[in-house]
């Protein structure tokens, strides 16, 4: 399933959560002054540090488009995102400084969602996410302390509470794109009732063919959250979320040598006969129970509970071929004379799991100092199995194989204070301590493996901050410790990875000019020590998993600029990150067919896979009648989007025969919220992305063999798709 495998390719609390919102936005926030001239808000937007973006509920509005939720982000520098199907729909993906979702901390209203065994993140299981959220934050390296897994790359924090309407809302929003791409939405809001309840309600359904062969996907969500007002200081809120999604499995990539003849060629579900199993299929729901109470004592002190359960189950179904008997516990098949040891048969690989657990937290907050205590237990309970549901020979009806548990406890707590001194200065800092108790009893291809592994961390971070009118400066040092995934401790006794561990320091300067013009630098070091790497080599059960090596490092510079006409009739985003992504000593493990073993290469400062030297992106942003106060086509805009991403390799070795060519993509977007009378808003939608057709490669892996004396290298690539429009309507009440 889905869950097994890795694939190759905030805490941010809820809004209404009084002082901790206060806590987790405030570096975004608060004392950021201005000459009279210029709106606070756009200030807001316009200074600040760029390690730590706040994208608001009207940017993601404008934005969403029928894609998964880390297509909005690719505008943010240092980012690059994928897709299995190449549309942004279905399994998509992102690296953010070249960390992928594994290293990536994502919560939702201060959850976890970064699935417990795998570390990873699958944004297909809440389709159409984008359409309740209010605000994501990214906040780049280390950052604060966060519940969940340690923040090796980016912290993702999604606030989807969406109950701030005090009147009654509809909104019915259709949309239509290429590869039969469809997508439905029907959003409620009751409004305040006797300003003590509210609740808002939204279906959604979205399909689409995608662009490479059988990569179809059939998604569905839907949210339910409630708020009840006891008073002004107390107040309960439940959230509800419900994904499901079928897609069609696209995870293998497409080789090489079919690229320029046939870049939509997909080799999963390919039967003996030569046709393709038409339902080689991902299944999986999961739904998320989440429960916020929260109470303000006075003007300074606050307290909070949160309680969740996130219940996950599905499966991936496959028709796999020439299966030895022996792979799936059964004796081979006598048949008179004959005896038969493999078979062609469908398997199904289930996961049933449940995630739950819950948070206190006090704050304290004053004029000069804020300080907060957070106590977090998440506990994870995974069932895995896999049925045998058809096979050509001898197999009993769904004949289960194997099936196996795992448990894991996360127990982690921090206090963090923020002090501000003198007219400008500003002292942050957080502990976080946590401990991690991991159970597995098995594994598919090793049932006979038992772990009971445990971790302790402490990750402190420390921020010192210096703001007058229109400069903004500040130094942030700090640690994150995460432990090994599922698949990185399926090694036997002999072998166990370390947990990985990393230092960060970030240097941040903005600069306002003339109120409209924001420059922003960020300089990072990520200093690793013992990062799990794919290596090639084989372990002590014979897999290949992920190895650590002693030193590795990212440093790199982030440049933005922002631009804000004062006629408002022009807005443009500029932003480059060049970084330096280096492991000191790799040994690469290449399989020896004609000897038997492994032959070994060793490399010196060799470069990180998935970390691109350069990357950029720009928006331009027009606004053609905002002038026109008055006028339907006020709040028309046009917006062209370029995006950069430079070379990549697609393993460690720095070999140019392994790798991802640079490309550059443009889009094109058009919207118009047309405004009716009675408050009746009419949205118009239009675009075109990858405008110029520009053939490219976002994701990808590679493996070597020698075989013959020849060594022999297989690289598999995952094209997007080219050229493709957009057309969306849609109407608010």
């Amino acid at each position: 399933m889905k869950k097994i495998y890795v694939t190759m390719a905030l805490c941010l609390p809820a809004a209404m959560l009084f002082s901790q919102v206060k806590h987790e936005t405030k570096d975004t926030l608060r004392n950021i002054e201005l000459p009279e001239a210029v709106i606070k808000t756009d200030k807001v937007s316009l200074l600040n540090e760029k390690n730590k973006l706040t994208i608001s509920h009207g940017q993601i509005r404008k934005q969403n488009a029928a894609e998964d939720l880390p297509y909005l982000l690719n505008g943010i520098s240092s980012v690059v995102v994928s897709s299995d199907a190449g549309t942004g729909t279905g399994y998509t993906g992102i690296r953010i400084r070249g960390a992928d979702l594994t290293r990536i901390n994502v919560t939702m209203n201060g959850i976890p969602v970064n699935d417990a065994e795998s570390q990873t993140t699958y944004f297909v299981d809440m389709p159409d996410i984008l359409s309740s959220t209010k605000e994501i934050q990214v906040n780049k390296g280390v950052g604060s302390s966060k519940n969940g897994v340690g923040s090796f790359g980016a912290s993702i924090a999604v606030n989807n509470l969406d109950v701030d309407n005090i009147k009654p809302e509809f909104l019915f929003q259709t949309e239509y794109s290429s590869f039969n791409t469809l997508k439905h939405i029907i959003k409620a809001s009751t409004g305040l009732i006797n300003d003590k309840f509210i609740t808002t309600i939204r279906l959604s359904s979205l399909r689409s063919d995608g662009y490479i062969q059988r990569s179809a996907s059939d998604l569905k969500g839907m949210q339910l959250t409630s708020k009840y007002v006891f008073n002004k200081s107390t107040q309960l809120v439940f959230n509800y979320l419900n994904g499901h999604e079928k897609t069609g499995q696209a995870w293998d990539g497409v080789p090489q040598d079919s690229l320029a003849t046939n870049r939509t060629y997909n080799e999963l579900g390919l039967k003996s006969d030569g046709t393709y199993y038409n339902n080689q299929t991902d299944n999986y729901g999961q739904k998320y129970y989440q429960l916020f109470f929260d109470k303000k004592l006075n003007t300074h002190l606050a307290l909070g509970s949160t309680l969740f359960l996130t219940k996950g189950r599905g499966y991936y179904e496959e028709y796999k071929t020439a299966q030895a008997y022996a792979d799936y516990n059964m004796p081979n098949y006598i048949h008179g004379n004959d005896t038969i040891t493999q078979t062609d048969l469908i398997r199904q690989l289930w996961l049933n799991n449940s995630f739950y657990g819950g948070r206190l937290y006090a704050t304290y907050v004053s004029k000069k100092l804020d300080a907060g205590l957070y106590l977090n237990y998440n506990q994870y309970d995974g069932h895995h199995h896999g049925d045998i549901i058809w096979a050509q020979d001898n197999v009993p009806d769904h004949y289960r194989w194997y099936a196996l548990t795992a448990t894991k406890k996360d127990l982690n707590a921090y206090g963090m204070v923020d002090y501000r001194f003198g007219q400008y200065g500003s002292f942050f800092a957080d502990m976080q301590a946590r401990s991690v108790n991991y159970m597995i009893n098995g594994f598919r291809n090793n049932p006979g493996i038992r772990q009971d592994l445990n971790y302790l961390f402490f990750n402190p971070k420390a921020k010192l901050s210096w703001q007058t009118g229109k400069h903004l400066l500040s130094l942030l040092a700090g640690i994150a410790q995460k432990e090994p995934n599922r698949e990185d401790v399926e090694a036997g006794i002999n072998f166990l990875p370390k947990s990985e561990k990393m230092f960060n320091a970030e240097l941040n300067y903005s600069i306002l000019f003339w109120n409209f013009l924001a420059l922003h630098a960020t300089a990072f070091l990520m200093d690793y020590k013992d990062q799990l790497v794919l290596t090639g080599k084989i372990n002590d059960v014979g897999a290949y998993t992920r190895s650590n090596v002693p030193k590795s490092y990212r440093a790199g510079l982030e440049l933005e600029a922002n631009l804000r006409l004062p006629s408002r009739l022009v807005e443009a985003k500029v932003n480059m990150a060049l970084s330096q992504n280096k492991i000191k000593n790799f040994t690469e493990y290449i399989d020896d067919y004609d000897n038997g073993g492994q032959i070994i290469h060793t490399y010196t400062n060799t470069d990180i896979s998935f970390s691109p030297s350069v990357i950029s992106a720009a928006q331009l942003s027009v606004y053609p009648f905002r002038k026109h106060q008055k006028s339907l086509v006020q709040n028309m805009s046009i917006d062209f989007l370029e995006k950069y991403v430079g070379e990549q390799f697609l393993d460690n070795t720095s070999n140019r025969s392994r790798m991802l060519k640079s490309y550059m993509t443009s889009d094109l977007i058009y919207h118009w919220p047309l405004s009716l009378k009675s408050h009746t808003i009419f949205n118009l939608k239009a675009g075109v992305i990858n405008l110029f057709n520009k053939r490219y490669e976002a994701n990808g892996y590679t493996y070597s063999y020698q075989y013959a004396s020849a060594l022999t290298t297989q690289n598999y690539y995952y094209p997007q798709a080219g050229r493709r429009w957009m057309l969306g309507i849609g109407i608010e009440l």
